[in-house]
């Protein structure tokens, strides 16, 4: 199985080192800086699970263009970035190719069949947290590393899911070749834009929020708003993954707080329209009344016209 990956930061980096590690054909398209760095420097993860040092293939724009076709496209980049990440990666996709998106949120699936057909299009997410270190090494802060990815009309597994479960089996990689990918999706997607929403809200983890008067009560209610609009968008979150989420979100003394909030810190850009804006705007279309998540949009489009 040929793979292209975009981009080498902490989530495509991470992956695709498993997969090159177990003997993948892996590809990496990659800016010029890091592409200059890992030609240096090669390929590093730092993790609990086992640290990775490779030399990594990278791929120019032009090489790109001129390389044999891949059977899937791995997308893992910032949802701001989307448009030049479309661009990177139409010169590898021909009609053969898949692509499997693990942005976080799910406004950019409209793009991406627009661009090469919603056949080509998987659907997928990720879980992992992990930063790109300032020596460019990939550190990987937790133990969970999984992907999940699934046919997004179909309930079947298909050949081209099992292909990519079998990459990930010879791996190590954790993952899920799921028959219901959007119940998988509105399940993170509920969870991170409550993460998200709360720790950008209040520049805080989440053992400060609760710990504040009425912050046990806000978190909550904030879940509860997302889980409004999973339900009427036709993906009611089960029961279990409620409870598995709100225990994550109301631990005393938890330190979780969600990567935008760290890259809200550094001063950089932030996936606030994909998370929060996309997730307001369809509430609003169902009918369905999010006074926090409102707030939180209003709050973080300051900060994201200033960045």
């Amino acid at each position: 199985m040929r793979i292209l990956i975009l981009g080498a930061g902490a989530t495509g980096g991470y992956f695709g080192a498993r997969l090159a590690q177990a003997g993948v054909d892996v590809s990496f398209a990659l800016r010029p800086a890091r592409a200059r760095h890992i030609r240096e420097h090669g390929l590093c993860v730092r993790s609990p699970l086992g640290d990775v040092q490779l030399a990594a293939k990278v791929l120019s724009a032009d090489q790109l263009a001129d390389a044999p076709p891949f059977d899937l496209v791995l997308l893992s980049c910032k949802a701001y970035d989307l448009d030049s990440a479309i661009e990177a990666i139409a010169p590898a996709v021909s009609a053969t190719t898949t692509v499997l998106p693990v942005l976080n949120g799910l406004a950019h699936y409209p793009l991406l069949d627009a661009r090469f057909g919603r056949e080509q299009v998987l659907g997928g997410l990720c879980f992992i947290s992990a930063v790109l270190a300032a020596d460019g090494a990939i550190h990987h802060l937790d133990k969970p590393a999984r992907l999940t990815f699934g046919e997004r009309d179909s309930a079947t597994i298909s050949p081209r899911v099992q292909a990519f479960a079998a990459a990930c089996s010879a791996a190590g990689i954790d993952h899920v070749a799921s028959t219901d990918i959007a119940g998988e999706q509105w399940i993170k997607y509920s969870f991170l834009a409550s993460l998200a929403g709360a720790t950008c809200l209040q520049r805080s983890d989440i053992g400060g929020i609760v710990a504040r008067e009425g912050g046990l009560d806000f978190i909550s209610g904030l879940h509860e708003e997302c889980l409004a609009v999973a339900a009427a968008s036709g993906h009611p979150v089960p029961d279990k993954a409620i409870a598995i989420a709100r225990a994550s979100l109301t631990q005393p003394g938890s330190p979780m707080k969600a990567s935008m909030l760290r890259d809200l810190e550094a001063g950089k850009p932030i996936e606030a329209a994909h998370l929060i804006g996309d997730l307001v705007h369809r509430a609003h279309s169902l009918g369905v009344t999010v006074p926090r998540l409102q707030a939180i949009w209003v709050t973080l489009q300051g900060y994201t016209a200033t960045c």
